[in-house]
């Protein structure tokens, strides 16, 4: 799917991985689920761009639903994969923290759970080699990917903003469809390990120049940064 110039998404609402496109190669930001590989064929073959344009992943957090096909985009391609290396352990495969299900409504959680069963969430392999990134790194990818930590969601969270792109790609920072409730627009994200600190991170990117702003989870916010926080600090009443 087509959202500018250099910038496009696959999957849906539920879950969403994106492509920095240029003229000097792809960046893949997020993995998604294990069966959204076969998406990311489908959306190369429709730009009329091989697998090895992709000259890198980077991931926004290592949970299970944003790694999903980055072993074997690694393996199967060469593709490098970026990760912060306070997620690194997470991304490995190593445990995270149980975070309450909160507000869950059947009919939206069963529909989240189907729809990962039937893209391979359960055989999510983990990532056996990966390299560490830090906040404030800008990585020598296609779209200049620059690094923001935005610790919350999980230690090692971030977001990744590309002027060329002109988006901020923010992983499970904030939300616009709340998987377990089905409830849209901008909140903040369910499963998420430190709440208060999340919502301090968004700070780090209301400043920033950029038209998008896309989630891993719901339609992607087309308007500044800005807007967004408003909207998610609004609707956690802070």
């Amino acid at each position: 799917m087509e959202l500018g110039p250099h910038l496009r998404r696959i999957g849906n609402d539920i879950v969403a991985a994106y492509l920095i496109v240029t003229d000097d190669g792809i960046t893949v930001v997020d993995a998604g689920l294990p069966g959204q590989w076969n998406d990311l064929l489908a959306e190369l073959e429709a730009i009329g761009r091989p697998l090895s344009d992709i000259r890198g992943l980077v991931v926004t957090h290592g949970d299970s639903d944003h790694i999903g096909f980055a072993e074997r985009l690694r393996r199967e391609a060469g593709v490098p994969v970026y990760v912060h290396a306070a997620d690194a352990d997470r991304a490995r495969g190593g445990e995270k923290p149980k975070t309450a299900w909160s507000g869950m409504k059947l009919g939206a959680t069963l529909g989240f759970l189907a729809y990962g069963m039937r893209k391979g969430a359960m055989k999510t392999p983990p990532i056996t080699e990966l390299t560490e990134v830090h906040d404030g790194d800008e990585l020598d990818l296609p779209g200049a990917p620059r690094v923001i930590g935005m610790p919350g969601h999980s230690p090692g969270s971030v977001a990744i903003y590309s002027k060329a792109a002109d988006a901020v790609f923010v992983g499970d920072a904030l939300t616009t469809r709340n998987v377990l409730t089905g409830a849209g627009g901008a909140a903040p994200a369910p499963f998420t390990d430190d709440p208060a600190a999340a919502l301090a991170s968004l700070d780090r990117i209301a400043g920033l120049d950029a038209a998008w702003v896309l989630p891993g989870h719901g339609t992607p916010w087309h308007g500044s940064p800005a807007s967004i926080v408003e909207a998610v600090r609004a609707a956690s009443g802070r």
